[in-house]
């Protein structure tokens, strides 16, 4: 009898991961075409509803919590960064990895929340890597930002990036040299979009463990920070919660959080950018809105699918669908 019920388990298990296979139309189990070929309007016809889900279901998280623009800029950022713009920061084994565990998750299940609306009215067109960069877009002018206008027609990655590939993503202490190879390494040579893009940090919080504590104001900001009730400091002293040239300012006036970001205005590389923005906003706004596409564009290592999970890759089972399923084939 024990040995029926377990044949019967294996049996189960076996239909159902064929099932899950077979549940995928051919044309959207592997989309081998990785040349890149994005545009402003690729789901225009598949998905002509699109744009108007996403920003509503943006819009909403924003009114119960702010904060869900800095961790959609901290989301695609860990995306793109690794591996290419692909979903994969979404997966187990990465989404927990290192500097992504502490990643937002209310902004995380936003993503999945937004991909479920998206999926019930135009099928399964549209991944989850293109949900994140358009949900991050949306966050950023909705917080006062730049209008971004973003790409899309990315797949979702079959794999998460590796530990090495996540270890690549720029530390809170890292140098300038460091920041700019890294930076440098995925396209983004640029100084300006190194500068532009750690503009994000105008609404981001950290630790106050990353602190950087070398001078007076920055000692003063960690001991305040450590007395508070939420150990998380505003990058942006001025205005924290505005999509703004704030945090430029603040760099201007040694006032800089993070090293990395201090760094910044005090190098001969970077420092004429950090000048710049601080002074002119719309510079900031348009150098900005150039570096997101350009970290949007960077091209995933590998073909992807269109997921109907963000959370997981087509056809594999949860651990929950087998544990409910050994449990009905042993009470059968």
């Amino acid at each position: 009898m024990a040995a029926r019920r377990v044949c019967s388990a294996v049996l189960a298990i076996g239909l159902l991961l064929a099932a899950a296979v077979a549940a995928v139309p051919p044309h959207l189990q592997l989309v081998t075409d990785t040349d890149g070929g994005l545009s402003l309007d690729f789901h225009a016809a598949s998905c002509p509803q699109l744009e108007g889900i996403v920003r509503a279901a943006v819009q909403a998280e924003r009114g119960q919590d702010v904060q869900v623009t800095a961790g959609l800029l901290r989301i695609f950022f860990h995306d793109c960064l690794p591996q290419g713009c692909d979903a994969s920061i979404l997966l187990d084994g990465e989404k927990s990895f290192g500097p992504n565990a502490s990643l937002q998750p209310r902004a995380l299940q936003l993503i999945e929340s937004i991909r479920a609306k998206v999926h019930a009215v135009c099928g399964a067109t549209v991944s989850c890597a293109d949900i994140i960069a358009l949900a991050t877009r949306d966050a950023v002018s909705l917080a006062g930002g730049p209008s971004i206008a973003m790409p899309q027609g990315r797949t979702d990655s079959l794999r998460p990036a590796t530990n090495a590939e996540v270890n690549t993503l720029p530390s809170p202490f890292s140098d300038v040299s460091t920041l700019l190879g890294t930076f440098s390494r995925r396209g983004l040579a640029d100084p300006a979009d190194l500068v532009a893009l750690s503009g994000g940090h105008t609404v981001g919080k950290a630790s106050c463990s990353f602190i950087r504590g070398n001078d007076d104001f920055s000692r003063r900001l960690a001991a305040n920070c450590s007395a508070g009730r939420t150990g998380k400091q505003s990058l942006d002293v001025i205005t924290p919660d505005a999509f703004d040239n704030r945090y430029f300012v603040a760099l201007r006036s040694t006032q800089g959080v993070l090293l990395s970001d201090q760094g910044l205005a005090g190098d001969q590389r970077t420092a004429r950018f950090v000048a710049a923005f601080a002074s002119n906003q719309g510079a900031f706004f348009d150098q900005f809105a150039k570096s997101m596409v350009k970290l949007g564009s960077i091209k995933a290592a590998a073909a992807g699918e269109i997921r109907r999970n963000c959370f997981r890759p087509n056809g594999r089972v949860s651990l929950d669908d087998v544990s409910a399923l050994i449990g009905f084939a042993a009470s059968a």
